[in-house]
């Protein structure tokens, strides 16, 4: 699980890197909170989570350590996608921002649960 997330997380750093760079070359930000986003659930976020599962594989193992990652992987695109649609007007699009919001919070809730229950114990080696 740690591997795979690790990979995910990269792609969107790759992904956040030309967003920001298209933002820079056209002098337009219009995709700033896109951007935002993207390093920071994706990159960032992920990419820890992915180095957490890696050193306690327990933890990736779980349930809940794999019901965040498919929350977190379907949420993310999902609320990313609305966002770019709402920066360019769609304003009905609202409720799959707010959906995919959801999904990653929950997914998260669910790192939280698992970092609590398999890190700092007898099933972290």
């Amino acid at each position: 699980m740690g591997i795979q997330l690790i990979k995910i997380a990269a792609v969107y750093f790759f992904i956040g890197i030309l967003l920001g760079m298209y933002m820079s070359i056209n002098h337009t930000y219009n995709y700033s909170s896109i951007h935002a986003h993207v390093n920071l659930l994706g990159w960032a976020s992920l990419g820890l989570a992915g180095v957490i599962y890696h050193l306690f594989p327990a933890a990736g193992e779980s349930i809940f350590g794999k019901v965040h990652f498919w929350l977190h992987n379907i949420g993310l695109p999902l609320m990313m996608t609305g966002l770019f649609l709402l920066v360019h007007g769609y304003e009905a699009v609202e409720p799959v921002i707010a959906a995919g919001g959801i999904l990653v919070t929950l997914g998260v809730l669910s790192f939280l649960y698992t970092v609590f229950t398999n890190i700092g114990t007898r099933h972290d080696k």
